[in-house]
């Protein structure tokens, strides 16, 4: 489903600037990629890491162009706010792109924005992390991916920088399952 590409001259959206969003938004602008950020407290946008990005005032502004929207957010509300609340990223994803949600969520929320972001042809890769703020600087978390075979190897390359360890363990959902346990 994904028609993107997500090499270093790729433009990223990244939402969710907290102690894990922050350090691997960070290393994605490290390498290369162009980012356009933004979060609630709005002061991380700034952060000398992230010299170079360029902040959008809500969730909908940062993604227009972006082969790919990364969350890192707190919970299931707060994901379904970024998405579709007031000023939602997902009416303003384009055909074809990608979310990586690196967010803990519930398996059953992954599935719901997986299926409502499918049928405006977007793919969904649930990808919650391990590892901590520690592993998240570093680059070296693990994330536990679920998705579409095809979704998840064209979210690979941006995972690569922020994880040392990726694995894909099936459909949408059974990466929150495997976190879970």
């Amino acid at each position: 489903m994904t028609g993107c590409d997500l090499t270093p001259e790729s433009r990223l959206a990244f939402i969710g600037l907290g102690a894990l969003g922050l350090p691997m938004a960070v290393n994605l602008r490290a390498a290369g990629y162009r980012l356009r950020v933004h979060t609630r407290s709005r002061a991380a946008e700034s952060d000398p890491g992230l010299e170079g990005s360029s902040a959008a005032d809500s969730p909908a502004a940062a993604v227009p162009g972006c082969a790919a929207l990364l969350l890192c957010v707190s919970d299931d509300a707060a994901v379904e706010s970024v998405l579709w609340g007031e000023q939602g990223a997902g009416p303003a994803l384009e055909e074809g792109s990608l979310v990586i949600d690196c967010s803990t969520i519930s398996p059953s929320t992954a599935r719901a924005m997986a299926e409502r972001l499918a049928q405006r042809g977007i793919a969904y890769v649930d990808a919650p992390v391990t590892g901590g703020t520690e592993g998240a600087k570093a680059g070296t978390l693990t994330v536990l991916c679920g998705g579409e075979t095809a979704a998840v190897e064209t979210a690979r390359p941006v995972l690569e920088v922020i994880g040392g360890s990726i694995h894909h363990f099936g459909d949408v959902g059974s990466g929150q399952q495997v976190k879970a346990i």
